[in-house]
């Protein structure tokens, strides 16, 4: 369906004279293109830009890093703790006159440790570093998501661009249509109702072309949106959607889902901080036991010498034996908010189970739809050849060639609709198999459960060099605002149409 630059000229200038003002108004009148940026860009550049810009990720990265400091915290907990305190006062009276003192002054420095707590630091700490590798792990979900988000809005302009190619389409055959209708009343060998049909129709075309002109500036926008660009930028997706057989199945989809999906990791991480919750939650049965070093240094007498200098070094140990059931009470509810955790946790592999699945008929559904609707258009454009025919030989009526020309048009949009159908569906396919954006689940759980810190844990199961590095927070990123003191173009105006997908009509 290649449409020639002067068939393209052709279209313009016969589109200027066919409507009233009213309809040419929201059109596609030319305006300039230097207002704005074009952005020549692919699919891969989509999720690159989307991976460094959108906000999602961002988040993703503050809440690793909170968790991480966090971690660092509850490891800190068994340090020795020093603290020093100091006061100074003007003091009077019998009692101090008596003692030469009319000044007081406090200095005590002192230095504590726990020794043991009855495991809740313990479980503290392998707490925070369960919540760290799900941070991780929920990073890694993001950017599944992301790419999927990106892949997404990036195939929906590409499905405008390509209806927007038959709506055109469209309006030249009707167009053509009506010259032929036209000619043929001048001489007398039609009626004029046969031009005024023909005028609506043509005229019902261009509504619809100037509709999916608008969808496509609108799938623009919000692309730009996501991938943190003006939205007003001019965009020139260099891809075509396109057709390409995967022999999946979908007993192997969705075994490699289960193993593989972060959110399924994150909920397993879940119910093991709720079981370290649990563990520390009886810790109040056992007791506590404390180092401690103190140093004091305190008043002064009237001569201006020390009159109180003390240390004392030792362990104290304290043990509720009966706390009013405040124990009792914490442990039920950690062992309540494990069951829970254990729930979710099973939820969510149900529920991996049916997105596999689901997208895994569509993706099959699609492609079925793509051979059934690429023969549906060969029949249309025959159907419709024949009936131009009929009508210029006087056996075929205007109605059954308008007729014709709307079933065309719907054949080439659904064989398009299948093509993006199928294309959406193999991405929304990976990403509810959990195929890896950066790190590998399975390499980072083993890596997690042989006691290695998060860095490396990450290192072990990152799929590039980049994705090694542990991932930092930035400053947050100025708002993107449009100009809109710059007449800038419509995205549509500037759509390319040089390149048809392959197996598309001609």
């Amino acid at each position: 369906m290649r449409i020639s630059n002067r068939i393209k000229k052709v279209f313009r200038r016969k589109l200027a004279s066919a409507l009233a003002a009213s309809i040419m108004a929201f059109s596609i009148g030319v305006t300039s293109v230097s207002a704005a940026d074009v952005v020549n860009i692919t699919l891969d550049e989509t999720i690159q830009r989307a991976f460094e810009n959108n906000r999602v990720i961002k988040e993703s990265i503050a809440e690793r890093e909170a968790a991480y400091w966090s971690l660092s915290e509850a490891r800190r907990q068994t340090n020795p703790q020093v603290s020093w305190s100091f006061s100074g006062a003007r003091v009077g009276g019998l009692y101090y006159r008596n003692q030469n003192m009319n000044r007081a002054f406090s200095n005590t420095g002192a230095i504590n440790m726990p020794i043991y707590q009855g495991g809740r630091l313990k479980e503290g700490r392998r707490s925070a570093r369960y919540a760290l590798s799900a941070a991780d792990l929920s990073l890694e979900n993001t950017m599944q998501s992301v790419r999927l988000q990106s892949t997404t809005y990036y195939f929906n302009v590409l499905q405008y661009r390509n209806l927007i190619e038959v709506y055109e389409e469209e309006v030249l055959t009707l167009q053509e249509h009506l010259r032929n209708v036209n000619a043929q009343f001048r001489v007398g060998t039609v009626a004029k109702v046969d031009v005024l049909e023909s005028q609506v129709e043509l005229a019902n075309a261009m509504q619809n072309l100037v509709n999916i002109q608008n969808s496509y500036d609108v799938a623009v926008a919000e692309l730009n949106n996501y991938i943190g660009l003006p939205a007003d930028t001019v965009l020139r997706p260099q891809d075509t959607l396109a057709y390409k057989r995967y022999d999946l199945n979908l007993g192997d989809c969705t075994s490699y889902a289960l193993e593989n999906r972060a959110d399924a990791a994150v909920a397993d991480y879940a119910v093991k901080r709720a079981e370290s919750a649990k563990k520390a939650a009886k810790a109040g049965y056992r007791p506590t036991v404390n180092a401690g070093i103190s140093k004091e240094l305190d008043t002064e007498n009237l001569f201006g010498h020390k009159t109180n200098d003390q240390w004392r070094a030792g362990i104290s140990a304290s043990w509720n034996i009966f706390d009013g059931g405040i124990t009792d009470a914490q442990v039920h509810q950690a062992d309540a908010e494990l069951i829970r955790a254990q729930e979710v946790a099973a939820q969510t592999r149900e529920q991996i189970q049916l997105e596999v699945q689901s997208y895994f008929l569509q993706l099959h559904a699609a492609e079925r739809n793509i051979a059934t609707t690429q023969a549906s258009v060969a029949l249309a454009e025959e159907n419709y050849k024949i009936a131009q025919v009929r009508y210029a030989a006087g056996v075929g009526t205007n109605l059954d060639v308008m007729d014709a020309s709307r079933k065309l048009t719907e054949a080439r949009s659904n064989y398009f609709t299948a093509l993006y159908n199928y294309n959406t569906a193999k991405a929304s396919l990976d990403r509810y198999m959990g195929v890896p954006v950066e790190i590998d689940v399975v390499r980072y759980i083993t890596s997690e459960g042989e006691g290695k810190n998060a860095a490396q844990s990450r290192e072990d199961a990152a799929l590039t060099a980049d994705a090694a590095e542990v991932p930092e927070t930035a400053e947050v990123a100025p708002v993107v605002m449009i100009d809109f003191e710059n007449p800038s173009p419509l995205p549509s105006e500037t759509v390319e149409r040089e390149t048809t997908p392959p197996g598309a009509f001609q």
